[in-house]
């Protein structure tokens, strides 16, 4: 939400160190089962291709991919097309559900954790800005409200309460003003964040990395917003209609938008035709989000695969210069949800084509390759038509955004000048006291800066439990790995695998038992409580990839769970739905606590017990193929961690400890050292393909929704190079 998210959402635990300060609550980084046509549960495919002698292709990398996709996310993928063809909004959640489990089941990927749950202290006050689950909204911070000094744990608790009550009718701003001046807290207009990860690109519709839209986004506005009580507003569209038969949208754009340079002189007017180059530069230069309007937008997938070449065959135009219509390919209840997204921002036409930017994507390719294409290398080379332009970027250092004068609503916004401060988490403490001295304006509290919060006396006073969110980080299982060192530099992070440990761990990985075994084994609380504490240890534990009450019905559905018809009531939440898939097919797993209507706060799937049943089973059906595992002879896994950072190393210590005691010896994880966070990133978040995927495992990555349905998640995991998240599972 991306978000990754989107997310794409690396840097885990940093991030919600430094996350707390805007009360980030978005979806980069950061959600479905279906009816089982074969009744058979997707382990009963994996003996015929779970090791190398089985008929799978080899040589041709994607053909691999595509044969390992097929046998290990076989029945997700049918049970999931079938989900996506369903018009009634209810029933598809409950089918997405079902397609859900067995995505679960096959344990691809392990769930992991989400933004919030630690404890944090803060001047800016809760709730305002957006909390909204998905798309980039909940990244802009023009209209929050922040005080000169730390707000207390009471008066936090009191805004957020107020928040409840008031919400949907458009006075929190206001009471929570008037709220904190009663108090006596004095407002600013400054707000001073930390941030851990640079922009790579300052292209807003050539990136899926959650570093880049996080702050690109605070540069331009979109068609609409989400407010900070989540209600849909007008933004550069000032009102819109939709059709009769749900496929057409009309926005009309308001009048006197401006796009200004970085020196804030004017260079356009804001016009409907901005949309539709956004929508074309962002097809043209792939940068990796494309897949979220192809199937929906009348011919956006044709025009991605060639067999479209004029975009003005796509269904996005401008009917005059205040008008842009869409044209979807069939009613989608989310389209509008979908909007608040980078994918749909708007570009200066005429200021793109002046720093070289060219449309269709074979000259788009030229030239960047020819070099000549220079728009969204720097912050100098893009328009902005937001509520700020960047004064002053510093890599690993400082953002600098200041008001844009030229914005169209620059009269109300509360925060003039936004500063980010760049932390690389090599010192735990370092943002508590930043934001002690007032050098930040707020953050969460680490394991380590807790301890020091309790010392100083401002735990009790100041901190409070933050939300957590729909950003899922997972942990990742490498399905067809190929490097054994870093696709930047192969002196970084290289696996000390012999060939024969290499081949056997192939095999191991293609096993369904073998991967759930290590999915049971992790102990997630105490690996999560490196980074938050112990105390709120199992908060942020998340134990799905789409949030278990992301979704709920809107009405009575029935569905077929494994041949028997199951009615599922008005308001079931999705996580239900999974977990009623999931104990039908006798997987061992719990996602959804359903006293606490929740798929989160609990581990679901660590059982040492049950991690050592499914390894048993996994040892008896590798034995068939010549795989022997024992304690004298071990499958090996590889860890990438960074070792620079203590709460990583813990973290990773954890891991290992907990698999290799649960499974009794028979696998050893092997911790591959990393120097720093860009060496990290590099084994596996900052790969564009999953050829280049330098692990067994990773925990770095994860995903947070673009939108509000359960398909922002799930299509991540389409084959074929179509789900931008399989590439985490060396496939495509």
């Amino acid at each position: 939400m991306k978000n990754l998210k989107r997310v794409l959402c690396a840097l885990l635990a940093l991030v919600m160190v430094l996350g707390f300060v805007g009360c980030k609550n978005n979806g980069d980084d950061k959600t479905t089962p279906a009816p089982n046509n074969t009744n058979k549960p997707a382990e009963s495919e994996v003996p015929a291709t779970a090791v190398p002698n089985t008929p799978l292709p080899t040589g041709d990398y994607n053909a691999m991919s595509a044969a390992i996709y097929d046998a290990q996310l076989g029945a997700f993928n049918t049970l999931y097309q079938a989900a996506k063809e369903e018009q009634n909004v209810s029933k598809r959640y409950a089918l997405m559900a079902q397609a859900e489990a067995k995505l679960l089941e096959a344990a691809v990927l392990i769930p992991g954790t989400t933004n919030g749950g630690n404890y944090g202290l803060s001047r800016v006050a809760k709730r305002s800005a957006s909390t909204v689950l998905w798309g980039n909204d909940s990244d802009r911070f023009h209209n929050v409200l922040i005080t000169t000094e730390l707000i207390s744990a009471e008066d936090q608790t009191h805004l957020k309460a107020m928040w409840n009550e008031v919400r949907g009718t458009g006075t929190y701003s206001q009471k929570a003003t008037d709220y904190l001046k009663e108090k006596g807290y004095t407002l600013k207009d400054t707000y001073n964040m930390g941030y851990a990860s640079d922009p790579k690109t300052w292209d807003a519709l050539a990136t899926s990395r959650s570093a880049d839209s996080e702050a690109i986004v605070n540069t331009y506005d979109g068609l609409v917003e989400y407010d900070n009580e989540n209600e849909i507003k007008p933004a550069l569209a000032e009102s819109w209609e939709v059709s009769e038969d749900g496929k057409t949208y009309t926005f009309h754009i308001r009048q006197g938008a401006k796009w200004v340079d970085a020196q804030g002189r004017e260079v356009a007017d804001v016009k409907a035709d901005d949309f539709v180059a956004g929508m074309q530069h962002m097809l043209d230069a792939g940068g990796g989000l494309e897949y979220l309007v192809e199937n929906i937008i009348v011919n956006a997938l044709e025009y991605n695969k060639g067999d479209v070449t004029d975009f003005a065959e796509v269904g996005v135009k401008a009917t005059d210069d205040n008008t842009v219509v869409y044209t979807l390919c069939q009613p989608t209840s989310y389209f509008i949800t979908m909007l608040g997204y980078n994918v749909f921002a708007p570009m200066s036409r005429t200021y793109f084509e002046s720093k070289g930017g060219v449309f269709g994507k074979d000259d788009y390719k030229a030239a960047v390759d020819a070099g000549t294409m220079k728009y969204g290398q720097t912050v100098n080379d893009i328009a902005y038509c937001g509520p700020y332009t960047v004064t002053n970027y510093t890599a690993e250092n400082t953002i600098v955004f200041e008001a844009n004068p030229t914005y169209w609503n620059k009269d109300n916004i509360t925060i003039k000048t936004l500063t980010w401060k760049f932390n690389d988490g090599k010192d735990p403490t370092k943002a508590y006291e930043d934001t002690k001295a007032g050098t930040l304006d707020g953050c969460g509290l680490s394991s380590a800066s807790l301890e020091a919060c309790k010392a100083d006396g401002n735990f009790e006073k100041y901190c409070t439990v933050s939300d957590t969110d729909a950003t899922s980080f997972v942990l990742f299982l490498n399905l067809n790995r190929n490097a054994y060192a870093n696709v930047n530099d192969a002196t970084k992070a290289v696996s000390t695998m012999t060939d024969d440990q290499k081949k056997r761990t192939d095999a191991a990985m293609l096993n369904v038992h073998f991967r759930r075994a290590i999915g049971m084994g992790l102990d997630i609380a105490t690996y999560n409580g490196q980074v938050v504490g112990e105390e709120l240890k199992l908060n942020s534990v998340r134990n799905s990839y789409t949030p278990g009450n992301f979704v709920a019905l809107e009405e009575d559905v029935t569905i077929e769970i494994n041949g028997e018809s199951k009615t599922f009531a008005k308001g079931t939440y999705y996580g239900e739905i999974m977990q009623a898939q999931i104990d039908a097919d006798g997987v061992k797993i719990k996602v959804w606590d359903a006293e606490n209507q929740t798929s989160d706060g609990f581990a679901g799937w660590h059982n040492p017990a049950n991690a050592y049943e499914e390894l048993q089973q996994a040892i008896t059906e590798l034995k068939e193929f010549g795989v022997e595992i024992s304690k004298d002879n071990p499958i090996v896994i590889d860890l990438p961690y960074c070792s620079g950072i203590d709460i990583y190393t813990n973290r990773a210590q954890t891991l290992k400890q907990s698999v290799e005691e649960a499974l009794q010896g028979c696998v050893v994880v092997n911790l591959v050292p990393c120097a720093d966070a860009q060496e990290w990133y590099y084994a596996g978040y900052y790969t564009e393909s999953g050829k280049d995927a330098n692990y067994t495992l990773y925990d770095v990555s994860g995903w947070g929704p673009d939108y509000g349905d359960p398909a922002t998640y799930l299509d991540t995991m389409l084959g074929d190079g179509a789900g931008y998240m399989a590439k985490c599972l060396g496939l495509f």
